[in-house]
């Protein structure tokens, strides 16, 4: 019978029960604490060579790493030359192309063969920039009124209102020449509606003067724009006109039957809700300023108080001028309403009509009120009136140069 190949006869002497103990040994000593101690044994020498051979200047500290890209300045595109267009012209930020002040202007220019604005360029002169109004209001020309806000007053020093807050007027025409005549308009009505108010304001020569009804709810703000894009203010006082409730000026009307001091309270009303304004204008007020006795108080409230009175011409019964002139107050009436037929040709009619007086006396009042057909009717008037030899001029003028 066969032996098999692997037996206790073909096996070395004792091999079999030499490894059996030696696995065995392997196995005592293979503890879970060795096993740990080993490898924890590992790990030590691990950070250490990466300590030692590693190139980090931290040692182990958290860090990130952040891309810093250092980028060449963007060169601004280089001006289109113009052709015949000086480079001093083309260097001056004052200096604006023909199509640019097209736009600024808000007028659509229509050419027949569709081209933009001819090569040309508008040129502003250092000094002749826009003429600013001082801050209002002015501290030494103010005080607290009762029902909130502030109430002009004539200063310390005999300052008022009417003449510091003023616009200053205009040397001359832009284009020198001499001035065949000077106008001064008036246009009322202004505050209540903010869209009709933000077109006078842009839209109307600076050198005209806008008057503020004193009932819209941002009266306050929207005067003070008008003023910082150039306009003189004046504020509106409602007045009572001969058929009166039936037609109500509004809340605070000043009325003929009333005391004096009623009408000086309610005046108080309206005057703080437009600070910066340089005088009153009526709105309504036949019956009131076609009464002397009435009259007479408050035109001296105003007068008191550093401002005018300017009367909007529409009422051919006023005392104004007369009670003004005995009580020392600056008072004016318009002569002409720009816009009494709010038609276009009937405005354009009365803008001729002004343009014809001022020719033939040298100044001539006017006043229109804020309708959206007036401003661009004037708005389109004022636009070459200089190319004709007649300065706008504020209404300032009228009431601190009576005569």
């Amino acid at each position: 019978m066969p032996l098999a190949s692997d037996t206790i006869l073909t096996r070395p002497l004792g091999l079999r029960d030499e490894a059996t103990a030696r696995a065995a040994r392997w196995r005592a000593a293979l503890t879970p604490r060795t096993l740990a101690a080993a490898l924890l044994g590992l790990g030590g020498l691990g950070l250490a060579a990466f300590l030692v051979l590693g190139d980090d200047p931290l040692a182990g500290e958290p860090f990130a790493v952040a891309t810093i890209e250092v980028r060449a300045p963007v060169a601004p595109p280089p001006e289109p030359v113009v052709p015949g267009r000086p480079d001093s012209a083309r260097a001056d930020p004052a200096s604006r192309g023909a199509d640019e002040v097209e736009r600024a202007s808000g007028v659509v220019v229509s050419r027949p063969d569709g081209t933009s604005a001819p090569d040309s360029v508008v040129i502003r002169v250092p000094g002749t920039g826009p003429i600013q109004l001082k801050p209002a209001p002015d501290p030494r020309l103010s005080e607290r009124g009762r029902y909130g806000g502030v109430l002009p007053k004539i200063g310390p020093d005999g300052a008022r209102a009417l003449d510091v807050y003023a616009r200053p007027e205009a040397a001359g025409l832009e284009r020198g020449g001499a001035v065949a005549g000077r106008i001064a308009l008036v246009v009322s009505g202004l505050g209540i509606g903010q869209a009709a108010t933000q077109d006078a304001v842009q839209r109307l020569p600076p050198a005209v003067t806008l008057a503020f009804a004193p009932y819209g709810a941002d009266v306050t703000r929207l005067a003070a724009r008008a003023r910082e894009a150039g306009h003189e203010v004046m504020v509106q006082a409602p007045m009572e006109p001969f058929d009166y409730p039936d037609n109500d000026p509004g809340p605070q009307t000043l009325l003929a039957g009333s005391k004096p001091a009623e009408n000086v309270d309610r005046l108080a009303f309206v005057l703080a809700r437009v600070p910066g304004a340089i005088g009153v204008m009526n709105f309504m007020g036949a019956r009131l300023t076609g009464d002397a006795a009435a009259l007479d108080p408050v035109l001296r409230e105003i007068g008191g108080r550093g401002l005018g009175f300017l009367d909007d011409g529409t009422s051919p019964r006023s005392l104004a001028r007369e009670v003004g002139r005995k009580a020392k107050v600056p008072v004016a009436r318009a002569e002409i309403v720009v816009d009494a037929v709010p038609r276009p040709d009937a405005i354009d009619r009365e803008l001729a009509r002004l343009e014809e007086a001022a020719r033939k006396t040298g100044f001539v009042l006017g006043s229109a009120t804020a309708l959206p057909l007036s401003i661009d009717r004037i708005a389109r008037w004022a636009r070459d009136l200089e190319s004709r030899g007649i300065l706008l001029v504020p209404a300032s003028r009228a009431l601190r140069q009576p005569s």
